[in-house]
């Protein structure tokens, strides 16, 4: 058990650090122009930064393609520049956790360079590999439409290579003993260096033993619970964000009993959010979020709305994700791997309501909300760039060339300028001076989500509405509670709250003026299209039925 769980109250921060701030001119973010921007996240009130892959790498998977765990790509800096990054985060109470891409290494990596040159290297069964090329050797592909196989031949050893995602990123077999202790001390080396855990990408994958011929075989959950002891051990109050979308049911497993992941992305409930906001109707949302609901104590989940991978629909049903193919993604340029939706979150959503909207119930659904550099701003996409790179293009500090990013003519990734998200009419500098900005609103509600330790650490409760747009949730903490109600459709709603007797008075946390009509000692309600609103309970101990909007 973590002694503080520090994590239940974190604000999360995605950045990439390529794309973030260039300090020395020459088109490529690095850590000390990250640390010359610091001041910005600490007033926007972030208090978590989880980086990218920022390790030396032949830059074919924006990091992912790993060459030397124990480095720093010499574009963004070097170790040094990264400590001394670390050290001023610390100093603004900013907590750094950093991507372990545990499942496999770039092609290019020395480990894989001699496994693939000398069969009889200690190195060749850190890979996974087979003398036949398996029947299903085009099946379980990540980029489906774009990767053509998960089993590629090497000549060299005559041998047919795994790889769940490019075949430039063979997979590290996870059965032998020798390369989950080279993962520990990669874990040990960066935690030396000061961070506060890691966002381990796709886990389940990590776990697996490939299958050969349509054989299956069960998840090795033990190499989890390994790396969590190992953590602990090292460093009593570090954390595991895993990337693991898996239905409801599975993610016990991955928490273990509060002994595997401390924190665990939310896909089930980011798919069903997508859904409410393309139907109008709350009520799928309430039952994923009902599905999610029982946790191990000290474990959290990860809210998010859109991150640096396209916006994945999987696991809807077919008709709901064509609803919201439909509402937010029509062209095929904005589609992805026949499953997700390759658009930043301002261009896809259009109306400022319908964004705030969805920014507050991501805020208010129960977790840890984690965040995209540049959606606080409102930053738009680039579909000309390649798969998920439409979404990672750099940050907008001001209206200048590059969007003040880069002085260089020419970037590591083209800065979004003209048009309606155009880094001109998109800033950072321009939306501080005004007192209406997305920009201001951001700061606002990342306040107000840490003004309510309720939904970090409170238990929580649907609340009947009667409304079938309408969500509502309930918080209890240590005597205090808090409601929140979203409104997902685009005409207005009156309902009746149907909370418990005991509270005398709904205080509204956003708006003083916020007036509210009681019938039979319950408050009657009105949200206009895409309205929301944040309350706390007082005159008496208050909770809420465990009802849902579809009652």
């Amino acid at each position: 058990m973590i002694p503080d769980l520090w994590h239940k109250d974190a604000i999360v921060y995605s950045v990439d650090v390529e794309t973030f701030m260039d300090s020395d001119g020459d088109g490529c973010g690095d850590f000390e122009g990250l640390g010359r921007r610091l001041d910005y996240l600490d007033s926007l009130g972030v208090n978590t930064l989880w980086l990218g892959p920022f390790q030396p790498t032949p830059g074919r998977d924006d990091g992912y393609d790993v060459s030397d765990y124990y480095g720093v790509d010499p574009r963004l800096g070097t170790l040094g520049d990264f400590v001394e990054f670390s050290h001023e985060a610390k100093s603004r109470g900013i907590r750094v956790i950093i991507d372990l891409v545990a499942n496999h290494t770039s092609d290019r990596h020395p480990w894989f360079r001699a496994a693939r040159r000398d069969p009889e290297s200690p190195f060749h069964d850190w890979y996974v590999w087979s003398k036949k090329r398996p029947s299903d050797w085009k099946t379980g592909m990540v980029f489906p439409g774009v990767q053509e196989r998960t089993w590629t031949y090497a000549r060299e050893v005559g041998k047919y290579y795994f790889h769940r995602f490019y075949e430039f990123q063979p997979d590290l077999n996870m059965e032998n003993a020798q390369v989950r202790e080279e993962m520990r001390r990669v874990m040990g080396f960066w935690l030396q260096l000061g961070v506060a855990g890691f966002r381990v990408d796709a886990v389940p994958f990590i776990l697996e033993k490939p299958s050969m011929g349509g054989r299956r075989h069960p998840l090795r959950f033990e190499y989890l619970r390994e790396m969590r002891e190992f953590l602990q051990w090292r460093s009593g109050n570090a954390v595991l964000l895993g990337e693991a979308n898996v239905l409801p049911q599975e993610s016990a497993r991955y928490f273990d009993g509060g002994d595997g992941l401390h924190l665990m992305f939310n896909f089930w409930v980011n798919q069903h959010l997508f859904y409410a906001l393309a139907s109008g109707d709350a009520r799928p949302l309430a039952q994923a979020l009902r599905a999610t609901h029982r946790l191990p104590e000290g474990v959290q989940w990860a809210q998010f709305l859109r991150n640096h991978d396209e916006l994945d629909l999987g696991r809807l049903s077919e008709e709901q994700r064509r609803a919201v193919f439909e509402r937010f993604g029509p062209e095929p340029s904005m589609q992805l791997y026949d499953r997700g939706i390759r658009r930043r979150l301002a261009p896809m959503l259009g109306d400022r309501r319908r964004l705030e909207l969805a920014y507050s119930v991501m805020f208010s659904l129960p977790g840890t909300p984690v965040l995209y550099y540049g959606d606080e701003i409102g930053m738009g996409d680039n579909l000309s760039l390649r798969e998920r790179g439409s979404v990672r293009t750099p940050m907008q500090w001001s209206g200048e060339r590059n969007g003040g990013f880069s002085s260089a003519d020419k970037l590591v990734v083209p800065a979004i300028e003209g048009g309606v998200h155009g880094c001109e009419s998109v800033n950072v500098e321009q939306q501080q001076r005004d007192s209406d900005s997305l920009l201001r609103w951001m700061r606002h509600m990342i306040n107000l989500r840490k003004e309510c330790p309720e939904i970090g650490w409170g238990e929580w409760n649907l609340v009947s509405t009667r409304t079938p747009s309408v969500l509502a949730l309930a918080y209890r903490w240590r005597g205090k509670s808090v409601v929140c109600v979203h409104n997902f459709d685009d005409h207005p709603h009156e309902f009746t709250l149907a909370l418990e007797s005991g509270s005398e008075r709904l205080v509204s946390l956003r708006d003083e003026h916020d007036a509210i009509a009681m019938r039979n000692g319950r408050p009657r309600l009105r949200l206009e299209p895409y309205g929301y609103a944040w309350y706390r309970l007082g005159g008496g101990e208050a909770a809420s039925r465990r009802r849902t909007p579809e009652d």
